[in-house]
């Protein structure tokens, strides 16, 4: 292992969007019982220093590997399409017209019900991308129209984040 191995080199699983998470826990385990800290007490203070390194190594690769939208975003960026989310905001029409429409529906929403069917809705719509994203990457090779889908991706969660404070608000 290296230190500037990618995050899917370093836990030893293939560079693809599909991923088991029960596989990404184990092997994360597996890593963190060879580099913890606590294994090097004895061989001194700059051996554990080097191990604490490689344990922040892991817990890093572990945090993108296992969240589904930082893996889409990682797998891109490594195949050279950037996200590039702060400058890059172009979205099709569609999609523009589809987030004002959720917009509103939220604006309009008067109770609990309204407001969960509307979430129901965004997070059907929310697999469904992650599926191309899968497709893209996976399949397709695709990295740079993978990275649009991630950043509508970075949209629908954003917007997710809003139904669920409403959610909360709404909810006694």
């Amino acid at each position: 292992m290296k230190l500037q191995d990618d995050d899917f080199t370093l836990f030893g699983v293939p560079a693809t969007f599909a991923q088991t998470r029960s596989q990404l826990d184990e092997r994360w385990r597996q890593l963190q019982a060879q580099v913890h800290p606590d294994r090097f007490a004895a061989e001194g203070a700059a051996a554990q220093r080097v191990a604490m390194q490689w344990a922040v190594r892991v817990n890093e690769a572990y945090a993108r590997l296992k969240d589904p939208l930082a893996r889409a975003q990682y797998l891109c960026e490594l195949r050279g399409a950037a996200i590039d989310a702060e400058r890059n905001t172009a979205m099709p029409t569609a999609f523009l017209m589809q987030q004002m429409q959720w917009r509103e529906a939220l604006d309009e929403a008067g109770d609990l019900a309204a407001v969960e069917a509307l979430d129901d809705d965004v997070a059907r719509h929310e697999r469904s991308l992650f599926d191309e994203v899968a497709r893209l990457l996976d399949q397709q090779g695709d990295a740079a129209a993978a990275a649009q889908q991630v950043r509508a991706l970075m949209f629908v969660q954003r917007f997710r984040a809003d139904l669920s404070r409403r959610l909360e608000a709404l909810d006694p």
